[in-house]
């Protein structure tokens, strides 16, 4: 009886075995490449126009990914996919990275990575305002996020109210930007991550022209570098590693990259850029970590539930 018992019952559950080497792979292309890009972009603000060049490169990453699509034979892109994308893709690229851009013209990019980290708080207080009820670890999560933000524009954002407010918005608009792509519906594949990008960047560089910002080529080589290294590893190498997680891994997982992002971030501008933290945005930086470490747990979910194809980024950003 005891054997029949033993086959009847089902074998015991196996320890989870590590992430696979795509997706390891991929998580530390995004870790990396995606906390580089702050200081990229400071580099490129440095000798070319902020919003001109943020909306001509993710306008060329557009272009690439659509051909890459028509290569796999995926349908050709409509006039209705691009007008679906065009609101979430201003949200996106010209809220959400332009006005970063904008922001590290005066603001180093270490303090502009720490706002930033702040995407997965704004996400959750507006999937709550949105009917997705949060969860008693996500509101703790808010509170230690937004006190950060709130201690920051006490300290290093009061002498430069402009670009702070600027940069408070950026995760904000990112946030919306991801909930009203999700919302659209449309297209999946490669087409749904490359019209946001055409239609956003379109959008960047039309505001770019009407703030009067000039028409030229930098002549700082390191400028047109980063803006090179922006478009093929930012844009193109993160952003395809991130659709991968996207599909594979829990939201958990593939969200991860906000805690690690400012991380690196900082240490760049600090140790590259030579840009020197100050203790309140070193205090602050502590709170939005701990806060957004708080949302990602609380958001956990088992392993064998993975996003839509489709699903627009619920993280902050094709940088």
């Amino acid at each position: 009886m005891t054997a029949a018992l033993a086959e009847a019952s089902p074998p015991p559950e196996r320890p989870q075995s590590a992430f696979p080497l795509p997706v390891v792979l991929a998580l530390g292309a995004v870790y990396v490449i995606w906390g580089s890009t702050y200081l990229a972009i400071r580099f490129v603000v440095e000798s070319m126009p902020p919003l001109l060049s943020g909306g001509v490169r993710f306008m060329t990453a557009g272009l690439v990914l659509l051909a890459v699509a028509r290569a796999r034979g995926e349908a050709p892109v409509t006039l209705a996919d691009l007008r679906r994308a065009v609101i979430p893709g201003a949200l996106l690229f010209l809220v959400g990275n332009g006005f970063v851009a904008v922001a590290e013209k005066g603001l180093p990019s270490s303090l502009a990575a720490v706002v930033c980290a702040t995407m997965p708080l704004f996400a959750t207080a507006l999937g709550h305002a949105t009917g997705q009820k949060a969860r008693a670890g996500e509101w703790v999560g808010l509170g230690f996020g937004f006190a950060g933000v709130v201690l920051l524009s006490a300290g290093d954002l009061r002498h430069v109210p402009a670009l702070g407010l600027l940069l408070i918005l950026a995760p904000m608009g990112w946030a919306l930007g991801s909930l009203l792509a999700r919302r659209a519906g449309g297209r999946g594949g490669l087409v749904a991550t490359a019209t946001p990008m055409l239609s956003g960047g379109t959008v960047t560089a039309i505001a770019g022209l009407l703030a009067g910002e000039p028409l030229h080529i930098a002549s700082d080589a390191r400028a047109v570098v980063a803006w090179l290294y922006l478009v093929v590893f930012g844009s193109l190498v993160a952003f395809s590693a991130y659709s991968y997680l996207l599909r594979t891994t829990p939201p958990a997982v593939a969200t991860s990259y906000a805690f690690v992002n400012p991380v690196l971030a900082v240490l760049l501008g600090v140790a590259v850029g030579g840009e020197a933290l100050t203790p309140t945005a070193g205090i602050a930086g502590a709170l939005v970590a701990a806060g957004v470490a708080l949302v990602l747990r609380a958001r956990r979910v088992p392993a064998k539930v993975t996003p839509s194809p489709a699903a627009a980024p619920r993280g902050y950003s094709p940088r």
